[in-house]
């Protein structure tokens, strides 16, 4: 089935790496969502519409995907088992991880949690793109509707997104600060550091060798 993907290459690992990146994506949002220093782009927004609705944070993200995985019909892109996957589990782990993190720190303390956050974020999205199990539903919308225009580029294209979320998430009164910048600054470097670890390499098909461990295929960043 499409929605499941292949799963007869290395279904245990791939298994595993799909929802341990997820859970540590969720909890590295929790780490700066307490640190009060700065979300970055989508999560702006998230927590502009959780001040909005007074819903929790993890269930506006949830919604949120759902709503953006709507958007993939008219871009006829077929979800994943990670792209299904990650609309519901970030989002129950957000909500269940931000309780159990202290409040009213100081600084210095603040500042070690958004570090965390940033770096677990990074090693997350490796984890979860890794799996090879699907992209996430931000990302799906941006590389679907490039796909539909080819003229777009994808740089643009992902930019005019998040800063139209991010302005959005500001008005809402979502929290913008240094660890917005500090985010966009660091999250490629770590993506692009974190993903050799983790990818695993392509199954061979009659018409496509297995890819090399050291030389795995590109992935879009998770979200």
């Amino acid at each position: 089935m499409a929605l499941l993907g292949n799963l007869r290459h290395r279904p245990v690992r791939r298994l595993v790496q799909l929802y341990l990146g997820l859970a540590l994506y969720g909890v590295s949002m929790a780490l700066m969502i307490r640190s009060y220093l700065g979300l970055d782009p989508w999560d702006v927004f998230h927590q502009g519409l959780s001040e909005l609705t007074g819903l929790s944070f993890g269930t506006v993200t949830i919604g949120v995907g759902a709503l953006v995985l709507l958007l993939w019909i008219p871009l006829r892109q077929r979800p994943g088992l990670g792209t299904v996957s990650n609309v519901v589990v970030v989002g129950l782990v957000v909500d269940a991880t931000v309780p159990l993190l202290p409040v009213n720190n100081p600084l210095g303390v603040r500042i070690a949690m958004l570090i965390t956050g940033i770096v677990a974020n990074g090693a997350a999205t490796a984890l979860y793109l890794g799996a090879r199990l699907g992209p996430g539903p931000r990302d799906g919308l941006m590389t679907g509707y490039v796909a539909r225009r080819p003229g777009r580029s994808v740089r643009l294209v992902r930019t005019v997104i998040e800063v139209t979320v991010l302005v959005l998430g500001a008005l809402l009164g979502g929290t913008v600060g240094v660890g917005t910048v500090a985010y966009a600054l660091a999250i490629g470097p770590l993506s692009q550091f974190f993903i050799p670890l983790f990818a695993v390499p392509e199954g061979a098909t009659p018409e496509r060798p297995a890819a090399p461990p050291g030389n795995p295929a590109p992935a879009t960043p998770a979200g």
